[in-house]
């Protein structure tokens, strides 16, 4: 697969140096050429080969622009715009649902609809214009492919005592593919209380909480976990560079594998110090030509409806969904109730 992207490292290294006006003091933060973005993690490259690194490299080559680039997990990163709502510190928030709405409701994204924000599905961008998805994914979980002969099929089987210690998700309240591990499994046990009962049980074969989803991948791909939580995405780029790793989805009641969408969305920050720089961005992450490369150098799924894309990586991708059945969480309840949910889970697990 071809890599044409630029380190994420020297991008960053350009940032050391704060710009300064011609009069000696700094700049209006609106003249600078940065702009800031706080991601969830998984479109980063572990080796600096990632979709943001070709995406923000070409950026700054083509505006001048550069990129700060944070990551953390979805929730870890929306907090962290909560505590600097007073003084924004960010231009464009990337988090996953339900976090996207969650930062939405709290009043941290401004309206913006980026240019081609038309080729996105309805129900993959907010209906205020507030938020967009600029990469589509789905929420799986990843197995050891030396360890286990073949991928587990159901939830039941990951109680079995050949987990014990060898199994771990994140934390479903911080990050967001930990927050899908508990919206799957309320989905395939038919309800809250259900899915608390299993996940209750679960527990004695969990190793315990993980604030990020991407740091579990390599433990699986080492041997240290045979099981654990993320998304096709993430764990697709992964693999080239982990072979021990395996995608599957765990099946609900009827024995089919389940799963449902879990995109990037994209929002601008509420007075962003560096909004204009934001709009920009946004409108590049959602250009016909950055969308074509989310399969071939991302590993995910194009956010545009009309962009069909035919690399290796797309039919691969096509083929590993091939069977399962995607549902449609309920995001106004999750958004409302996800604290409760948390809570919840927090109680019958004992986390």
């Amino acid at each position: 697969m071809p890599r044409n992207s630029v380190p994420l490292a020297i991008a960053l290294t350009l940032l050391a140096t704060p710009l300064l006006s011609a009069c000696g003091g700094s700049s209006a933060a609106s003249d600078e050429k940065v702009v800031t973005v706080y991601s969830a993690d998984g479109l980063k490259g572990e080796n600096g080969d990632g979709w943001y690194d070709k995406v923000f490299a070409d950026f700054q080559k083509q505006t001048g622009i550069k990129v700060k680039y944070v990551e953390g997990g979805s929730g870890e990163m929306v907090q962290r715009a909560v505590r600097e709502k007073s003084n924004p510190q960010a231009d464009v928030l990337v988090t996953l649902p339900p976090f996207i709405q969650q930062a939405d409701s709290k009043g941290l994204l401004e309206k913006y609809e980026p240019k081609d924000a038309v080729m996105v599905g309805g129900g993959d961008k907010a209906p205020d214009g507030t938020w967009t998805s600029v990469v589509n994914n789905y929420f799986g979980f990843v197995y050891n492919k030396k360890e286990l002969k073949q991928a587990p099929k159901t939830w039941d089987e990951l109680l079995d005592a050949q987990y014990k210690n060898k199994l771990q998700y994140s934390t479903p309240g911080v990050a967001g593919d930990g927050t899908a591990v508990l919206i799957k499994a309320m989905h395939d046990f038919g309800g809250k209380d259900a899915a608390l009962a299993y996940l209750k049980k679960l527990q004695a074969n969990n190793v315990g909480p993980s604030a990020s989803t991407g740091k579990l991948a390599p433990k699986v791909d080492k041997g240290e976990l045979l099981v654990a939580n993320g998304d096709v995405q993430m764990n697709y780029a992964q693999s080239k560079d982990m072979p021990g790793l395996g995608i599957w989805f765990p099946a609900g009641k009827d024995g089919k594998p389940t799963t449902f969408a879990l995109p990037y969305a994209a929002g601008l920050v509420t007075k962003a110090p560096h909004s204009e720089n934001g709009r920009k961005l946004l409108d590049f992450m959602l250009a016909q030509k950055q969308q074509q490369e989310v399969s071939e150098i991302g590993g995910g799924f194009s956010a545009r409806q009309d962009v069909k894309a035919t690399d290796a990586n797309a039919v691969a991708l096509t083929k590993l969904m091939n069977g399962v059945d995607i549902f449609q969480p309920d995001w106004k309840d999750i958004d409302k109730n996800l604290t409760t949910y948390v809570e919840d889970w927090k109680s019958a697990t004992g986390s």
